[in-house]
């Protein structure tokens, strides 16, 4: 007989038995992600009643490959124009929830009597969510179009980035074992600085490599090439300190920035689902059963924890920066769960062998119990809500309805500030640049010219030389490049009190670029060839120095092309909310078997019956704007709709099949909503809205007008514009930010 690799062995019985248990999990309606843990745990080592494989270590590398598999799948689902688009909603409510779940965590603890280190993780433990217990219910609910759902997903996003750095982090706490250290300073300091690098060059030379092959690429070498940008990421990731998992999320987030990112998804699942499955059930055979009855009442403690914190700190979050009391108790209940990433988390510190036995498994059973509590705490969120506001006195939810209502007014950003802004932006972009270069060279390029070009000393002459080159640009827009001309010459020659600061900001420059020259300098030449390289510099400067703003030109098209190429709205599914206001932009796709399919915008009164505008319809590769009356809807039509949570679920029923799918993709055309201020400048003011020519000026609709503390939704066209109107504008976003600023100019002059 055949002698057979325990491997393979070991995985027949690993996929046996999860295959068994996932089909009884879907059976249950519950996460298949416990059904891995549940086949982990039967053919552990802990569990005799079932074979036990024979080879842990293979599996665990196993394991460790479907954390890099699962932080890649993660990456390709975020890319940076997902993260600006999350907005400060959902970005402060993430971070408040976080740190105050962590130090929650912590304390607890500190409670139960743990160490210090314990206590530590088990805060970075319960304060990440998971992505897919929450999607699974909200699939299963059909809630996915309410406005609170947009928010839950923008403070994922937020957990999901968090949950990364929170790897290093720890990892970094793990070996100093002091929180507050000049080690965590300087790997908090060498984090931000690689991960500006790995984005800047990501983005401007992954997608350029795909664009150059694309004749050559299929499905076969699409997979190859993603997966091997992956793991030479995650190879170079671990050779400058940080941890594998960091480098395939950051591969993952350049790549979902391309065109390409959608067929990954498609062609990477498979083997997502094959690693994922073994690293869950590299979990579930960790833990030990006897220890999960021995620690029943810790377990019990921080399920109690973790649902009640994140529901109250969710909430709270979601108030502080301006949200309705309903939306933030309906988005603090959604998020009362932890996943994935807790495991990763829990498995972190134990390979690092500073945590205790009992933390992995307490985390998996916390896991268990409240993805099985979320469906029904989500359905509880509205009564709950009912429930709080008849405790309220009528003072306190009329101030919360003001702060709500006036944490969402239209803020007008100064001269100073934005030209501020930019300084730092390109000051901090091309200072990460340059120290990137000189890295790289002194690293890499240098030992290489040394031991094949020519040896010393004209090597370090030779690979400054070329570091110079390759720098220059760069150095000119540090130093050098003008910086929105109409606003910095409008506040020289009208504002005098602002030239002191303009001044300091240019020589902020150019000492940050003196600077840079001097540490450049110092490693490459020796003090005796200074002046010598000094010439030489300069002459390199006078000859390529003209044409220094073009090369530079060129390579800023050339990264916010390649930033650009993806034009999706990853957060469209539910769109951007109207707030404080509960009608919201979602999307829909007409389905074969829609009882409106054929029928006209006018036929189907839409507005009339549900309440409901269409804002755009796409149709194949051509998307209409603000479609007119006589427009007919077909099947396969996607289209755009604004309307309170209400409105949209009764509209379902006349557009989509009883199996409630929404659409995953969206229009072609980039369409949001907008709101300005009814102000001086404003050039409609007494005018109706029909006569305003905004729907043509902007090929958007006027779908909310708040006047004097009352909320207009879908205002009549005859509805006249008033000073200190405040208008909601769903449209063309090109075209309705050109008449912002149209306005802006209005009331500069």
């Amino acid at each position: 007989m055949a002698h057979l690799p325990n491997l393979i062995i070991d995985l027949a019985i690993i996929l046996g038995t999860a295959a068994v248990t996932t089909l009884l999990f879907k059976w249950l309606k519950q996460p298949l992600v416990l059904g891995y843990i549940l086949a982990g745990v039967l053919v552990g080592p802990k569990f005799s009643l079932f074979p036990t494989i024979s080879d842990p270590e293979t599996i665990r590398i196993w394991a460790d490959i479907g954390v890099i598999v699962l932080l890649f799948s993660l990456g390709l689902e975020f890319n940076i124009k997902k993260l600006v688009k999350v907005g400060g909603t959902a970005s402060m409510t993430g971070a408040f929830e976080i740190s105050a779940m962590i130090l929650l965590g912590y304390l607890t603890g500190m409670a139960l009597g743990w160490s210090t280190m314990d206590s530590i993780f088990l805060g970075g433990i319960v304060s990440i969510s998971s992505t897919t217990i929450i999607i699974r219910a909200f699939d299963e609910l059909g809630i996915k179009t309410q406005q609170f759902a947009g928010i839950v997903f923008g403070v994922l996003v937020i957990e999901d980035i968090a949950a990364v750095l929170l790897l290093v982090l720890l990892s970094t706490l793990a070996v100093s074992n002091q929180f507050f250290s000049a080690e965590m300073l300087v790997a908090i300091m060498k984090l931000g600085f690689f991960l500006v690098i790995w984005f800047l060059g990501g983005i401007f030379l992954v997608p350029s490599l795909l664009r150059s092959g694309r004749k050559f690429i299929t499905d076969e070498t699409l997979l190859i090439v993603s997966l091997a940008l992956c793991l030479l990421m995650v190879v170079f990731a671990t050779s400058v300190g940080f941890s594998p998992a960091l480098g395939a999320f950051i591969m993952g987030s350049i790549l979902a920035g391309t065109i390409y990112a959608e067929r990954i998804e498609t062609l990477l699942t498979s083997i997502k689902d094959l690693f994922g499955a073994v690293f869950f059930v590299s979990v579930g055979m960790l833990i030990d059963p006897e220890l999960l009855v021995q620690y029943a009442g810790p377990i019990a403690l921080i399920t109690v924890v973790v649902i009640l914190g994140k529901a109250v700190n969710v909430t709270l979050g979601a108030l502080i920066v301006g949200q309705p009391l309903k939306q933030s108790i309906q988005t603090g209940m959604s998020l009362a769960q932890i996943g994935e990433f807790s495991f990763i988390i829990a498995a972190l510190g134990l390979n690092l062998k500073v945590t205790s036995a009992f933390l992995y498994p307490i985390a998996v059973g916390v896991s268990a119990l409240t993805a099985f509590t979320t469906p029904y705490m989500i359905r509880a969120s509205g009564s709950i809500c009912t429930w709080v506001e008849s405790k309220l006195s009528s003072r306190t939810r009329l101030f919360l309805t003001s702060y709500s209502s006036g944490a969402q007014t239209i803020g007008s950003v100064s001269d100073w500030y934005q030209l501020v802004r930019e300084h730092l932006q390109i000051m901090i972009v091309n200072t990460a640049v340059i120290l990137g270069i000189i890295l790289i060279s002194s690293r890499w390029l240098l030992p290489i010219i040394t031991a094949e070009v020519v040896g010393k000393p004209y090597d370090g002459i030779l690979a400054g030389f070329l570091s110079f080159f390759l720098m220059t640009p760069f150095l000119w827009a540090l130093v050098l490049k003008r910086i929105n001309r109409p606003v910095y010459t409008r506040l020289w020659t009208e504002r005098k009190s602002y030239r002191g600061p303009l001044v300091t900001l240019a020589v902020t420059r150019g000492l940050l670029g003196l600077g840079l020259i001097l540490l450049f300098l110092q490693q490459f030449f020796s003090v005796s060839l200074l002046l010598f390289v000094l010439v030489i510099a300069g002459g390199i400067w006078l000859v390529v120095g003209k044409r220094l703003p073009f090369i530079y030109d060129l390579i800023e098209k050339r990264f916010l092309v390649n930033l650009n190429a993806r034009q999706i709205y990853q957060e469209n599914r539910m769109g951007r909310n109207l707030l404080p206001w509960d009608a919201h932009l979602s999307y829909f796709e007409v389905s074969a078997e829609s009882p409106g399919a054929g029928f006209t915008l006018s036929e189907l009164a839409l507005r009339e019956k549900y309440g409901v505008n269409v804002i755009s319809i796409a149709r194949g590769s051509m998307t209409m704007l603000v479609p007119g009356r006589n427009e007919r809807l077909f099947p396969g039509d996607k289209i755009a709709v604004i309307g309170t949570d209400q409105q949209l679920e009764h509209f379902i029923s006349l557009i989509e099949t009883q199996t409630k799918e929404k659409a995953q993709s969206t229009p072609t055309q980039e369409i949001s909503l907008q709101k300005m201020a009814v102000d001086e400048s404003f050039p409609f003011i007494g005018e109706s809205i029909r006569n305003s020519g905004i729907r043509e000026k902007t090929q958007g609709l006027i779908v909310g007008i708040e006047r004097q503390g009352t909320r207009i939704l879908n205002p009549d066209s005859t509805t006249f514009f008033l000073a200190g109107d405040v208008i909601w504008l769903a449209g063309n976003t090109k075209l309705i930010k050109e008449f912002q600023r149209e306005n802006q100019l209005r009331a500069v002059k």
